[in-house]
């Protein structure tokens, strides 16, 4: 056996290192990390001298956020540097010369880690420091080698670099001659982009919505595609394209197509109340004028899903929401049958509203409750549950507004 060889014994530290199962999270780095030179340099360092191996494993990972600094796009590196007060950014060269502590910054203000994660590295990052000063004063200890190469691999070496989806993709999808939808991995790519790049993909497919230039079926594809997107938005990013939005409305009324796009972008709550509640009240005056009989069922298919589509019953302000609580119910109870074509039935009532009206009150039963219960104390449908089938079909709703809806 060589001498080289013969010096690398395991020290009791680095013994107590390795049971901690540091070097089972190894196993955990990208399989591109695994083949370079430093990750195994870092395997051999473990046994011997836990520190070097910390050391070695975090410059790892901080080249790694500069390779995804640089592949989430130079621009938005650049106003992220800019905002923050970094150094400029203006080419790749320039994020390899940050530094440790400003390329944590960087990643961070892009939105390629979030806050807690920012925090333990910046913690990994001050341990480091120590480590490369040891002396009699400081020792390093097995739980902050830990510390590091969990907080390392599970932040950054185990994870993929992002694939920024641009609006170049998206345009390139929505503008099909016909009916498409953004794939799962295009979302997924969107959930991971930095703020500034989600808004400008927000803002591109509301622009796309309001072009009356631009064919209908390419205006319905970028509503859908703002819906699957607007899961993802950051809160950050939902507020910017809310002022967006209300930036485009100015001094107008919104109008159904534009609540259309607002509810579709998720964007609804950041607009002027006041647009919002004179919109609902005149949403809920095109309810009055329809009528809810059951006669009327040939106009209430669209008058329900327009609703739909602008928010339903979550998006209506309080005052409203309780008229068109009370608007669905004596629409849903229907009035006595038993007479004419239909004198096998029991009661009439539309079957194009009713369907409609139940995915209403089972998915907000919760908030119309106390719009429910007013509802039941007004004196056309109190004379209308004095028929006994009428009175089930309340009971009916009842049940539905009662019951929790579970989700996973």
């Amino acid at each position: 056996m060589s001498k080289s060889k013969q010096e690398i014994v395991p020290t009791t530290s680095a013994q107590m290192v390795i049971a901690s199962g540091v070097d089972v999270l190894l196993g955990e780095i990208r399989a591109e990390w695994q083949a370079k030179s430093l990750i195994a340099r870092v395997k051999t360092l473990l046994p011997v001298d836990p520190s070097s191996a910390c050391q070695r494993l975090l410059n790892a990972a901080i080249h790694d956020l500069r390779e995804k600094i640089v592949i989430a796009g130079l621009d938005v590196a650049q106003d992220a540097a800019s905002i923050n007060k970094l150094p400029s950014v203006s080419k790749a060269e320039d994020v390899q010369e940050y530094s440790t502590s400003h390329t944590l910054d960087l990643a961070y203000h892009m939105g390629l880690i979030n806050r807690p994660e920012w925090r333990r590295l910046k913690r990994a990052y001050d341990i480091r420091k120590d480590l490369e000063h040891e002396d009699d004063q400081y020792e390093a200890g097995i739980e902050d080698c830990v510390y590091i190469f969990r907080t390392c691999i599970e932040i950054v070496l185990s994870k993929d670099p992002i694939s920024p989806v641009r609006v170049t993709d998206v345009k390139d999808i929505i503008e099909s001659p016909e009916r498409v939808a953004l794939s799962t991995e295009v979302v997924e790519d969107f959930s991971s982009a930095p703020d500034k790049r989600q808004l400008e993909i927000m803002k591109f497919l509301i622009s796309v919505t309001r072009d009356a230039k631009k064919p209908d079926i390419v205006r319905q594809n970028a509503i859908e595609g703002l819906r699957l997107l607007a899961a993802s938005t950051r809160k950050s990013t939902g507020a910017q394209v809310g002022q967006y939005m209300q930036e485009l409305l100015k001094s107008k009324p919104a109008d159904l197509a534009d609540m259309k796009v607002a509810s579709a972008a998720g964007v609804t709550a950041y607009l002027k109340q006041s647009k919002v509640k004179q919109f609902f009240e005149e949403v809920y005056s095109h309810f009055v004028k329809i009528g809810h009989r059951w006669d009327r069922y040939d106009q209430h298919g669209k008058l329900l899903d327009d609703f739909e589509d602008v928010g339903g019953l979550e998006a209506a302000p309080p005052e409203t929401r309780a008229k068109l609580v009370l608007w669905m119910v004596r629409c849903f109870l229907g009035e006595p049958g038993g007479y004419g074509m239909g004198v096998n039935r029991s009661v009439f009532y539309s079957n194009v509203a009713a369907p409609r009206v139940e995915g209403y009150f089972r998915q907000s039963g919760t908030l119309i409750k106390a719009d429910f219960e007013e509802a039941t104390k007004d004196r056309m449908v109190k004379a209308a549950v004095t028929d006994k089938h009428i009175a089930r079909r309340l009971e009916k709703l009842r049940d539905m507004v009662a019951t929790e809806v579970l989700t996973e």
